[in-house]
């Protein structure tokens, strides 16, 4: 049976993070494993150039959005490694609003984001899925906040479905 199905208690994560708890399901490393197929799903089809679109001035384009995934699932997923192996060092925070400018997301071509995106995914799922119940409930501190090896798993598996979400309500739509 696997570590993940008992959801996080709401002092195992930052309030903050509450939504992509919710988001994650019963079974978040079950998301984690059909996310990659709705993506694909969702941008079938796809030029480069469709993948530069931004929905509203200021925002993020798709190729933006993606690399955006792929970084805060390299970060979460180091977070619950450190946290998992006993590591009780207090983690920084990351600014999303800082990285994503600095990814130049948007010169890349996107079957390498994706190829990208599906290497990362793998590593992720091997990584939660070697992990016993003992490792799931140690906790350690990111972002000044407490936070948990299985809350860090369902906010990982939230926060894409909420960019997932983003996707399928206010991009995909306009370039249909």
């Amino acid at each position: 049976m696997s570590s993940f199905l008992t959801p996080p208690a709401a002092t195992e994560y930052a309030p903050f993070y509450a939504h992509y708890v919710r988001l994650a399901g019963a079974d978040p490393l079950q998301a984690l494993r059909a996310q990659p197929l709705e993506l694909e799903r969702l941008l079938a089809g796809l030029t480069d150039e469709q993948a530069r679109f931004r929905y509203a001035p200021g925002k993020w384009s798709i190729k933006e959005k993606l690399v955006h995934m792929v970084d805060t699932e390299r970060i979460f997923a180091y977070r619950a490694l450190r946290i998992a192996r006993g590591d009780a060092t207090p983690l920084a925070g990351y600014e999303q609003d800082d990285y994503v400018p600095l990814s130049d997301a948007d010169a890349r071509p996107l079957a390498d984001i994706l190829a990208e995106y599906t290497a990362v995914r793998a590593a992720t799922l091997c990584l939660f899925e070697s992990l016993g119940a003992v490792a799931a409930e140690r906790c350690g501190t990111a972002s000044g906040h407490p936070v948990s090896v299985r809350a860090l798993v369902y906010m990982l598996a939230g926060h894409e479905a909420h960019h997932l979400q983003l996707l399928q309500e206010r991009y995909l739509p306009q370039l249909a």
